[in-house]
């Protein structure tokens, strides 16, 4: 027999057996659709990320309050309170800084008529926009004369926009936060959800206000420093970690109770997140294939004893152990590869359907399609050899006496 008389055979063979087959294959395919359908969310996540951060600008640095110690014990990240309004005046003043926004946030209930919605209230400066690539659609951002005078003013994002006021228009109209009358003065462009919350949902008002008469802190959450060149960043930091050790009056040889992070870390931390997510489903569809790989060569054994004296007849009249051996291999590798075929089909749905129903976005790798593809073609002869070693080796005159 050539090759295609082989894939022939055992295509009947498997149209023989419908159940049989689909359940041997079952592995396969869900193996092969959990490598497809893992590695295409975690590419999508790991790109949505990235734009994400690459759209507030690669020369942005984020400066976070650090750590606090206690004798020895350490009171974690975030903890320090240690950002205050006149630590941004100081990065202001650096020489590489050409823009710096200091900001505060805070969950809040937020009321207008009879419609209300907790959403995220930022309390920034004049420069965010600029900062944070962010864009007016209508009306304006606050100045800096309203941030010194704490006035009462802020900006809407598109989703807060919606849920509070519909398809009406905002501008110029109130609302209350905690309890205090805020005038719309503008309405954010659409910015776009994404790993990070939803950036339309979200209100925007001066730093003071949000501070003194919001929320009463006196320090804030994180600052936000723009320099003119994606390359000036790493002196920027130098300056940056200076101007704070001046404000702080910490030694030379001190801890500097900050975080210094910049875009391009940010990015490396998420892609270093996005690989280790895609590993660990690859990992489970390794699991998933293997298990496969085991169905195949249980239901090949069992084709071997059920066709012991079809072997017999076959090496009587002439058939030699290598194409006893070729046909058997060929049976199990037509299972992993229409397995592995289904399993691509699958995960291809499978990707679409999560991104329709779920909104989680998917990116297919051709590279990975042909990886998962290639594996089970690789599992099927793996698994594959020891029946089809086991049905060469059968004695014809022991197999045509086999009932």
């Amino acid at each position: 027999m050539n090759l295609w008389e082989n894939v022939l055979v055992a295509l009947q063979g498997l149209a023989a057996n419908k159940l049989r087959a689909s359940l041997t294959m079952l592995g396969i395919i869900i193996g092969v659709m959990a490598v497809i359908l893992g590695t295409a969310i975690g590419q999508g996540s790991r790109e949505q990320v990235l734009a994400q951060i690459q759209a507030l600008g690669s020369n942005i640095i984020i400066i976070f309050p650090g750590q606090q110690r206690s004798g020895a014990v350490s009171m974690g990240q975030g903890s320090a309170q240690s950002l205050t309004l006149e630590d941004a005046e100081a990065i202001d003043k650096s020489s590489l800084i050409v823009a710096v926004a200091p900001q505060v946030s805070r969950s809040a209930q937020v009321k207008y008529g009879g419609e209300n919605t907790s959403t995220s209230i930022i309390g920034t400066t004049s420069a965010y926009p600029a900062v944070r690539n962010y864009v007016v659609e209508r009306g304006r951002f606050f100045t800096d004369g309203e941030v010194r005078g704490m006035r009462k003013v802020c900006i809407v994002g598109k989703t807060t926009a919606q849920n509070l006021f519909g398809d009406s228009q905002p501008i110029n109209k109130s609302l209350r936060i905690r309890g205090i009358n805020f005038k719309i003065i503008g309405l954010m462009g659409l910015k776009g959800a994404g790993g990070f919350g939803d950036p339309d949902d979200q209100i925007y008002i001066p730093i003071t206000t949000a501070m003194k008469q919001v929320f009463g802190l006196d320090s804030v959450n994180q600052i936000a420093a723009q320099t003119a060149t994606v390359e000036q960043t790493a002196a920027a930091v130098a300056e940056i970690e200076a101007a704070i050790r001046k404000t702080h009056r910490l030694l030379p040889s001190a801890d500097l109770d900050v975080n210094v992070r910049t875009q391009a870390e940010f990015a490396q931390t998420q892609e270093q997140a996005g690989q280790a997510f895609t590993f660990l489903l690859t990992g489970i569809a390794a699991v998933a294939l293997l298990v496969g790989g085991i169905g195949i060569m249980n239901i090949m054994l069992v084709s071997v004893t059920e066709r012991t004296r079809e072997i017999g007849i076959r090496k009587a009249v002439g058939a030699k152990n290598a194409n006893i051996l070729f046909q058997f291999l060929i049976e199990a590798m037509t299972l992993s590869v229409l397995g592995g075929l289904i399993g691509i089909a699958c995960g291809f749905a499978a990707s679409a359907a999560i991104s329709a129903l779920a909104g989680w976005p998917t990116v297919i790798a051709p590279l990975w399609v042909g990886i998962a593809f290639f594996s089970s073609a690789t599992i099927g002869i793996f698994f594959g050899i020891y029946p089809a070693y086991k049905a060469a080796q059968l004695d014809p005159i022991e197999a045509l006496r086999y009932q």
